[in-house]
């Protein structure tokens, strides 16, 4: 019998050697086929991989995992970085369902023109069955030819029978792959959406409660003003109602089908070109593009930038979650779960996890919005490599997006507020931080350049000697011949210079069109 060290390694390689093949997509249809390959799957747990690991496994069931490469399709990262439904938008099942939506909707287009006989467009939309394909022989040949379609339409044109002649007629590759994509991105973008709109009643739900809650404004990572909480939250919200208004108008742009044949032309269907094209479109509820936009990239590069500003905007409330909720500031915090944030070692620890993640989102996506738009740089009326990084940019922009929206929600829907200890760290600077409500104050007497110098030299004074400002005011003659102690105080008082934060609250919530 080998240590356990050593056969669980022996295990692990005898696993990735046997399973190499199995797909890590998650639908229902491919799970079931994830051992497909392999005659007796049970075997491969109690027989086979013991055998090669030279360890007995007795009355032991072993899971069985696909093989996974990146944080996406991880069995222990997944849903940290994403969600299921986005994944479930962007798998390899719904993505070839969708190559095979596009050719059903094509052959009825066509026949409602009159392009192909009607009996066809009927049989086609009948027969074809994607859970039947045969997915082993399907990545076999993609990997051959280099795209996916003309073997997907090998065996749709199998499925078909007689009425498989007529398949993919008058179409190219590109245009059944770019409409697929258009269709997982109107799938992608209404869960977006849908997030969007959840996290802005959030954030405004969180304005107009901390709307009077005074805390230290900061700039240069320095306490400079008074500000509310619920003003830091709205300028958040302000945000997304942006993102919001965004997304609305970027959808007529970026949803419209792609079919214009070989070189965009449409020179195979002759006159009927337009004709087609916009009965395909209808057929799946897309919009009818103005021109062929084979190597115009412009509207999906406009979807992953969009993306770059919604991750954006996460990681500027991430990284300001994140200090809040330092020990040294201890303002703010991610809802508390059993677990979740702890050190291995440090007990005490309480990590701001989701904001982690929606910090790290925003790096990832920022990269693919930068290949997007590297990829627009296409050659001539069909590209040789830019259109393959968007299949890298796409489907994980998407779902880390969405992840992102997903722990903000988590975090921000549940987020705890110290209000106590806004007020401390409020007053932790004496009173220094409304240093120029002071100055504003004595400037109708004394001048406002006076004014400064006076406040100035009671700064320092209050820094040297470990005062409050209104002590260092109130012993200064040029100050305490001109005003009583008690504005003093009210002067130094950081609750009474919010200056129109409340009232900018009020505003933004009343134009967020929740």
């Amino acid at each position: 019998m080998k240590s356990g060290a050593t056969a669980g390694l022996l295990v692990e390689n005898a696993c990735i050697a046997t399973l190499s093949c199995v797909s890590a997509a998650e639908s229902s249809h491919n799970r079931e086929r994830h051992l497909g390959g392999f005659p007796n799957p049970d075997r491969l747990w109690h027989d086979v991989i013991p055998a090669i690991a030279g360890i007995a496994v007795r009355n032991f069931a072993m899971p069985a995992f696909p093989t996974s490469t990146t944080v996406l399709d991880s069995i222990l990262f997944r849903d940290a970085f994403g969600t299921p439904a986005m994944r479930e938008v962007f798998s390899d099942f719904s993505l070839i369902s969708r190559y095979a939506e596009v050719e059903v909707a094509l052959a009825k287009a066509e026949a409602r023109c009159g392009v192909i006989p009607a009996e066809a467009a009927v049989e086609i939309a009948r027969r074809t069955d994607v859970a039947a394909l045969d997915f082993d022989l399907l990545r076999r040949e993609t990997d051959v030819v280099g795209y996916p379609i003309l073997p997907l339409v090998h065996q749709m044109v199998k499925q078909c029978g007689e009425a498989g002649r007529y398949v993919h007629w008058g179409a190219t590759t590109q245009d059944i792959m770019d409409t697929a994509v258009i269709l997982q991105v109107r799938d992608g973008l209404e869960i977006i959406e849908n997030d969007i709109a959840e996290l802005r009643g959030i954030l405004a739900g969180l304005s107009k409660r901390y709307r009077d809650t005074p805390m230290a404004g900061r700039t240069h990572l320095q306490q400079a003003l008074p500000v509310t909480f619920g003003y830091k939250t709205a300028i958040y919200l302000a945000m997304f109602d942006r993102h919001a208004e965004r997304l609305a108008q970027l959808k007529p742009r970026v949803l419209v089908g792609q079919f214009a044949g070989a070189a965009g032309t449409l020179a195979s269907l002759g006159d009927k070109g337009f004709e087609v094209q916009q009965a395909l479109c209808e057929e799946l509820g897309l919009g009818v593009p103005v021109s062929t936009w084979h190597v115009a990239r412009d509207g999906l590069a406009e979807v992953m930038n969009f993306f770059g500003l919604v991750t954006g905007s996460l990681g500027k409330i991430a990284l300001d979650i994140m200090m809040m909720a330092s020990t040294e500031f201890g303002e703010v915090y991610e809802p508390f779960v059993k677990g979740r944030g702890a050190s291995s070692t440090m007990p005490q620890k309480r990590n701001p996890i989701s904001s982690e993640l929606m910090l790290a989102a925003a790096k990832g996506v920022r990269q693919h919005a930068g290949l997007m738009l590297d990829a627009m740089v296409q050659d001539f009326e069909r590209a040789t490599g830019p259109w393959h990084a968007e299949w890298m940019a796409i489907p994980e922009s998407f779902v880390l997006t969405a992840g992102s929206l997903h722990q903000a929600k988590f975090a921000l829907g549940g987020l705890i507020v110290d209000e106590k200890k806004m007020a401390d760290n409020l007053d932790i600077s004496r009173g220094l931080i409304v240093a120029e409500a002071v100055m504003m104050g004595l400037a109708p007497d004394i001048g406002r350049q006076q004014a400064h110098d006076v406040v100035y030299d009671a700064c320092r004074v209050a820094n040297e000697k470990g005062m409050t400002l209104a002590d260092a005011l109130s012993a200064d003659p040029r100050v305490s011949e001109r005003i009583d102690r008690a504005t003093i105080d009210r002067l130094t008082s950081p609750k009474n210079y919010l200056g129109l934060a409340p009232q900018m609250v009020d505003r933004i919530l009343a134009t967020s069109k929740r």
